[in-house]
């Protein structure tokens, strides 16, 4: 259990060698991103609204949107599988068809759908990487929106397309895009990781620069935790 709970610390530490690993470069930073042109107006109403989505590693996912003005509770977690396999010794064999996803619950009166859209493809992680993301390599890591409703397919598709035309990577975007069949929480362990170990290496050279990212490109959606 706790082999495979520091086994992404450790690959930076050089106690594990991993084959085919790639250490983050330049291509994984910040990329300046348009507004959505097609989005769900704020809400003037008081109520809740739910997305998930994977980025890779669900600690640095959850981290940027515990930072994020409106963002309620973000939770790490797995979609895509089973509830039989929704463990993390499982998910990490990439044979379960879950990736590492987090559950944001926000406020719709103070940021919208979009908004958490472009901090996600911008500073949360690099959405061309193919079941991969950074040093993570494996299904289980993909890029992935689980949509709700149509309404937020219809966005994010919209919001795609838009990005891939106006050829702000250089590269494809690869997301996935698929409905949300469910959400399992993750282990009690990697909940507010980065938050409790802001120190381990991991966090440190791949999450924390996340963060920074959020609060340089989007002052008016940072916030302090």
């Amino acid at each position: 259990m706790m082999s495979l709970f520091f086994a992404r610390a450790a690959r930076w530490l050089g106690m594990i060698p991993v084959v085919g690993l790639v250490a983050c470069t330049a291509s994984n930073a910040a990329v300046s991103l348009p507004d959505p042109a097609m989005d769900v107006p704020l809400s003037k109403t008081k109520g809740t609204a739910t997305v998930v989505l994977a980025g890779g590693c669900f600690w640095g996912v959850e981290a940027v949107y515990e930072h994020t003005k409106g963002v309620i509770e973000a939770v790490s977690g797995y979609s895509g599988g089973g509830a039989s396999t929704a463990k993390y010794e499982q998910v990490t064999s990439g044979t379960t068809g879950h990736a590492e996803s987090v559950r944001i619950t926000y406020d719709p009166s103070q940021i919208t759908y979009g908004q958490i859209l472009k901090i996600f493809f911008s500073v949360v992680h690099d959405p061309t990487q193919l079941n991969r993301q950074g040093p993570d390599v494996g299904t289980h890591y993909r890029s992935a929106l689980f949509y709700a409703n149509e309404e937020q397919k219809k966005v994010a598709q919209a919001y795609m397309t838009q990005l891939q035309a106006a050829k702000v990577y250089r590269s494809p975007i690869v997301t996935e895009l698929s409905p949300l069949k469910a959400f399992y929480p993750a282990e009690d362990y990697h909940q507010d990781y980065a938050a409790k170990n802001p120190t381990q290496p991991y966090i440190v050279m791949h999450d924390l620069p996340k963060v920074a990212d959020l609060q340089k490109h989007f002052p008016g959606l940072y916030t302090r935790r």
